[in-house]
């Protein structure tokens, strides 16, 4: 029985979506719930299983192609599962970051087998190709005419492409000639860009800084850490002191929660922390639900799930949704003082840094602390100074002395 293969729905925020990577070829056997195509939109790669065991007879849209929800982009017949599993079966999920060939190791591209028709009988003219795949032709400067089609009919790929254009003589030519290298955005990274830019034209971005002896936490963390860990299976981080530190400061200044809708404010009630992290393919923000309802060993177990989700490309649409006030830490990458960008359309972010050993004074005495400097960017059409600054000292005091947190005040 014929099936058609759709893209998946997506939701209301995302207009359109990418065919990113066909694990399948024609002909080639899958079982059920095998990943046969992987589609990018803006915020994650979306898996489109097969729907039974059987084949795939015919692709219909490639590898670059824009789609829409449930467009049509292959036809699968239903048949008997295959008696075993070849090396390059789908029934393996890859292990690897998000299957974007762009971000691949040069060792990890797939190269037109030798042995596939397309290799043994090059065609006198450039086999077709679609749009997308003309355009990063050009941006690789690969002569379609040079390159083997491994699509069906002889159609080129992506992947063909990016072979072709890091073979050793392509590379040398390419090198040789002007000692650049372009590469097209990923999709993800096109989205953050244009968010950022958003922000900067749309509102009134403010930074301001503090910074916050982190003694008291350092000790706590060292006092029960072996316990934590025993008790909860989890490791107590800092992050889970400054989540907790940011949910009682924004119940004290529900201002900093709000976000702007048109001439409009909206208050929440809730307090959702998005936590930003690093991902293969750019900077991602999972959020925390109802973060105010969570102890600090549910907050690391979440923070430890999003990072390896991260990694691993699982992260879902419903985990980067929504958000009321966001904290990113760039101290994990040695940074000592930055002006975080909001991130919309919430109305304030928090920035982390690095924690170093500084000379400080302290009852009249120059002691050694463990410092870090806080960034607290907000949206001035909402946000006064006052609130911002008030706001900021709120979370170095619940820092400096954790028992705050505890008897919230």
């Amino acid at each position: 029985m014929s099936v058609e293969i759709k893209v998946p729905m997506l939701p209301e925020s995302v207009a359109d979506a990418t065919m990113l990577h066909w694990h399948v070829k024609v002909g080639q056997p899958v079982r059920r719930d095998d990943n046969l195509v992987d589609i990018e939109t803006e915020k994650v790669v979306l898996e489109v299983p097969a729907p039974r065991d059987g084949v795939i007879t015919e692709i219909l849209r490639t590898e670059g192609d824009t789609v829409l929800a449930d467009d049509v982009i292959a036809l699968f017949e239903e048949g008997p599962a295959p008696a075993a599993q070849t090396e390059t079966s789908t029934s393996k999920k890859t292990e690897s970051p998000l299957p974007d060939t762009d971000a691949l190791p040069e060792d990890a591209k797939a190269p037109v087998s030798p042995s596939s028709p397309a290799a043994s009988e090059k065609p006198s003219v450039a086999a077709p190709a679609g749009p997308a795949v003309k355009n990063l032709a050009a941006v690789k400067g690969v002569d379609l005419s040079d390159v083997d089609g491994s699509g069906r009919g002889g159609r080129i790929l992506k992947n063909d492409v990016l072979a072709r254009a890091n073979s050793p003589s392509v590379e040398a030519v390419a090198e040789d000639a002007q000692g650049v290298r372009r590469e097209p955005m990923s999709r993800l990274r096109k989205t953050i860009a244009s968010r950022l830019i958003d922000a900067q034209h749309n509102a009134a971005i403010l930074t301001t800084f503090n910074e916050v002896d982190l003694y008291e936490v350092k000790s706590l963390r060292a006092r029960y850490r072996e316990a934590f860990e025993k008790a909860h299976g989890v490791r107590l981080g800092f992050m889970s002191f400054f989540v907790k530190a940011c949910v009682e400061a924004l119940k004290r200044f529900p201002i900093i929660n709000a976000a702007v809708d048109g001439s409009d404010i909206l208050y929440h009630d809730y307090y959702d922390i998005g936590i930003a992290v690093s991902s293969p393919r750019g900077l991602v923000v999972p959020v925390l639900r109802s973060a105010e309802r969570l102890g600090l060993a549910e907050i690391e177990s979440s923070i430890a799930a999003f990072g390896e989700r991260a990694k691993s490309g699982t992260l879902s649409l419903e985990d980067l949704t929504g958000g009321t006030f966001t904290i990113t830490n760039g101290g994990v990458f040695g940074s000592m003082l930055s002006t975080p960008i909001l991130n919309p359309p919430q109305s304030a972010i928090l920035g982390m840094h690095k924690i170093q050993d500084r000379p400080v004074a302290l009852e009249g005495a120059v002691v050694v602390r463990p410092m870090m400097y806080l960034a607290l960017s907000y949206d001035h059409r909402i946000i006064d100074g006052s609130d911002a600054v008030s706001f900021l000292v709120a979370i170095k005091e619940a820092l400096e002395d954790p028992a705050r947190l505890l008897l919230e005040v």
